[in-house]
């Protein structure tokens, strides 16, 4: 693959949309834009109605009430625009789709990568913005050959692992204001500016799962709920479980077993079978996994040597990552536990973040 070629020089910046959810930080994003004197249009989008009242959802009900007094509070123009169904069909029904094969699925990468960084740019472009801003802690730096993707100053609020998968065409037209602040200092600027939102909690949970994400996979795909076997390695069937949606690779609780030597952990799924197969915890290492649907955002060679991140929450480690027909292959020079389908492997540079794919086996 070819190094993105230099951009030509940009026209300046003018008008900018910032994705307003309600929360604080896209709050403070709007005020810091505008602070620097561009001429800022809020955008809230209304993705689940259903969660209007629930504490921790975001995109519905309050949370729009909260973007739109944050928005008459700056002095700003501010629009609403109804994404519910774009956000089923996008992200919902893929986060269904993915349990029922076995998986365990990230609706928040999915809802950046269609809904916020595809149907929203669409809509920024068609309010004449020059550029899109978002409240995610990551910084947009511009390099020799573009625009590059960098983890957030704050580590403990870094949130690059989600957005691996920004085109390099997006990322051009996008910003990111807290890229270089902590929270504490986010919620500090809210407060000096009186906004009133500054000290709301955090959004932590998937925004349309109200209990048990079970409930809405059952809902929505009835026969993702098939009982089956419970097996070890060999085979030997263990037990019976209510559907493989109810298990993910290297759970240990709730597998319904007793009276074994040692803990047993999920190692994999088999959906088509409804088979859950289990086994020792030493089982669940990995050191190689095939990944699909990789976005680079860097030269591939870069990752040749690099650190790789399996999970959101997991530390980085040193792998190798080669291009493949249909992906790549990462090598992980030291193994890592409960690799799932599903969820994604992001690679970095340093702070650049090079590129990522969703794992498809280990």
């Amino acid at each position: 693959m070819m190094p993105h070629s230099p951009a030509p020089a940009a026209k300046p910046v003018k008008r900018i949309v910032a994705a307003m959810s309600g929360g604080v930080d896209s709050s403070v994003t709007a005020a810091l834009l505008q602070r620097e004197g561009y001429e800022v249009i809020g955008v809230t989008l209304q993705l689940y109605s259903g969660m209007a009242d629930r504490k921790g959802a975001c995109c519905a009900g309050k949370d729009i009430y909260d973007a739109r007094r944050v928005a008459d509070k700056l002095g700003i123009a501010h629009y609403v625009l109804d994404y519910e169904d774009r956000f089923r069909t996008s992200v919902i029904d893929d986060f269904v789709a993915g349990y029922a094969r076995g998986e365990t699925p990230i609706p928040c990468i999915r809802c950046n990568e269609r809904v916020k960084f595809g149907d929203l740019m669409k809509s920024a472009r068609d309010l004449g913005a020059d550029a899109l801003a978002t409240g995610h802690y990551v910084r947009r730096i511009a390099g020799a050959n573009g625009a590059e993707l960098h983890t957030g100053v704050d580590a403990a609020r870094d949130q690059s692992y989600f957005l691996f998968a920004t085109t390099r065409e997006q990322l051009d037209y996008l910003r990111f204001p807290l890229g270089g602040l902590s929270k504490p200092k986010v919620r500090e600027i809210a407060a000096e500016l009186g906004l009133v939102n500054a000290k709301k909690p955090d959004s932590q949970d998937i925004c349309f799962v109200t209990g048990d994400y079970t409930e809405v996979v059952k809902r929505l795909k009835p026969d993702a709920g098939r009982p089956g076997d419970i097996v070890d390695t060999a085979g030997r069937v263990l037990g019976r479980h209510d559907g493989v949606i109810n298990f993910t690779i290297g759970q240990r609780k709730g597998l319904g077993l007793s009276g074994n030597a040692a803990p047993l952990f999920v190692l994999a799924i088999d959906a088509e079978r409804a088979q859950v197969v289990v086994g020792p915890r030493e089982a669940l290492q990995t050191r190689r996994i095939h990944l699909k649907d990789v976005n680079w955002l860097a030269d591939p060679e870069l990752a040749r040597e690099c650190v790789a991140k399996v999970r959101s929450m997991r530390a980085p480690v040193a792998a190798h990552v080669a291009v493949t027909p249909d992906g790549a292959e990462v090598e992980l020079l030291e193994p890592e536990m409960g690799v799932a389908p599903g969820q994604a492997c992001v690679f970095y540079k340093d702070t650049q973040v090079l590129g990522g794919g969703w794992i498809a086996k280990s």
